[in-house]
């Protein structure tokens, strides 16, 4: 990102902490290639699998334009993240950042409590995805036992360690890259011999304004980016962040960009956005359009290893995070327990996937990834303004620094999109939102008692 310019050298920071510190209690298993492809694999998630069809019905054939609009919003708020990241590599990401430039336990938890919170949602989506109308080309069950059997799975992995987990999180996004190039491919060959209508993905539907249409659908399309936040989690088990965080978290972002646009473009010439709006397994429906002798259940399989990458790293991230904000006693010390050979938080993988695993009984899935972007968005108001607050705070090591205008920018597109949600979006964000302020009474209640 070139508008994320330069790495500074600063000053000493009174805790001594160094980007390359070896006294975490976590394992640092994650290289620089591994870290690229770990958020790539989140980014190149259940979003576009999933969520095609609801960006179909927003804005008709233009399904790029606000998957576009997404990643350049993404970018603003991924400059700030680069800079913190290598500011202050330790487990917890926005939660630390809060704590460290406001100085308000409330406000850190809080800020910590929406991620957790955005994490375990978004989580139940895709275990929902996973066991829906792909997971059917297989095997018909119940959708809520798939979601709830597939989870333990995913923790079971999470808690085996986490080289184990993103060593995995390899093969499935080179999976996942694979079938959405699969698409673009397929549906390239289908326009190159007179099939399919490329002028579809400049139509808008009639009925609709331009503008609020893209920037409305803006809003489904940044779910298939806000993944980058997750890498932001395992800083403390990065190796050498200071170096290798930027060029992954960039370089991830604009590669996942470049797909989903081509993504976006492929599925408005090969069907009528009215078909793709009523799918949900638009992705499918867009390969046998194109009529290329793969079987469905190729795609299929493909789709749903994607969904299982996305949720395996969002479980990453949620019981790293939990971890993280036990650290920082903004949560019980008992959620801050790892495995003694594995150094996993094992405590924090069965809460966040037994939560997880709850709220799989909401079912709707475009609900669960708006208001996981609703979340995110606090999170991301709070990080940017962290950027300007901690510039003040100096490390001994050298870090990322982002152009001053970036975050302020940043913070202004996260409250235009959180103009564009529903009432309803808001109502159930509202709930969780309530639901972090009991907690934080309960648990400082405790903490004051002594318990």
């Amino acid at each position: 990102m070139r508008c994320a310019a330069a790495i500074e050298a600063t000053g000493c920071h009174g805790d001594g902490m160094t980007a390359d510190s070896t006294d975490s209690k976590l394992k640092q298993g994650i290289t620089g290639p591994l870290l690229f492809l770990f958020i790539l694999g989140d980014v190149l998630g259940a979003g576009v699998y999933a969520l095609t069809g609801n960006l179909a019905s927003e804005v008709g054939g233009v399904i790029w334009l606000p998957l576009l609009l997404a990643l350049l919003l993404a970018l603003l708020t991924a400059g700030s993240y680069a800079e913190l990241v290598t500011k202050y590599p330790k487990a917890g990401g926005a939660a630390v950042f809060a704590q460290r430039a406001y100085r308000l336990p409330i406000v850190s938890f809080l800020v910590g409590f929406c991620m957790l919170a955005a994490g375990v949602v978004s989580a139940a989506g895709l275990s929902l995805a996973f066991a829906g109308d792909y997971f059917a080309t297989f095997i018909d069950l119940p959708p809520t036992l798939v979601a709830v059997v597939f989870l333990g799975l995913i923790a079971a992995l999470n808690a085996r360690g986490i080289r184990e987990s993103v060593g995995s999180n390899v093969v499935m996004t080179v999976i996942e890259l694979s079938g959405l190039l699969l698409i673009i491919v397929s549906v390239a060959l289908l326009v190159g011999g007179g099939g399919g209508d490329l002028g579809r993905a400049g139509e808008f539907p009639a009925d609709v304004n331009p503008a609020g249409a893209t920037l409305g659908a803006a809003i489904i399309a940044y779910y298939s980016f806000v993944g980058f936040e997750v890498s932001a989690n395992v800083a403390e088990e990065v190796r050498n962040p200071s170096k290798v965080y930027p060029r992954a978290l960039f370089g991830a972002l604009i590669v996942a960009g470049i797909v989903y646009v081509l993504v976006g473009l492929a599925s408005a010439a090969a069907l009528d956005p009215d078909e793709l709006a009523g799918s949900s397994g638009p992705l499918l429906e867009v390969f046998a359009a194109t009529g290329v002798p793969v079987p469905p259940w190729v795609f299929s399989l493909i789709a749903l290893i994607a969904v299982a990458n996305g949720a395996l790293l969002t479980m990453i991230m949620a019981s790293r995070l939990t971890f993280g904000m036990s650290e920082e006693g903004l949560l019980p010390k008992a959620l801050g327990r790892v495995l003694p050979r594995r150094r996993t938080p094992w405590v924090a993988i069965v809460v966040t996937t037994a939560i997880a695993m709850g709220l799989t009984l909401i079912g709707d899935i475009a609900i669960l990834a708006e208001t996981v972007v609703l979340l995110l968005l606090f999170v991301f108001i709070s990080t940017n303004v962290a950027v300007l607050v901690l510039r003040r705070d100096k490390v001994e090591h050298k870090h990322f620094r982002v152009w001053t205008a970036i975050p302020v920018l940043g913070v202004i597109s996260c409250i235009v999109l959180l103009t564009q949600q529903s009432a309803q979006v808001w109502l159930f964000g509202g709930i969780l939102l309530a639901a972090g302020a009991i907690l934080y009474l309960v648990t400082g209640r405790r903490r004051a008692s002594g318990k």
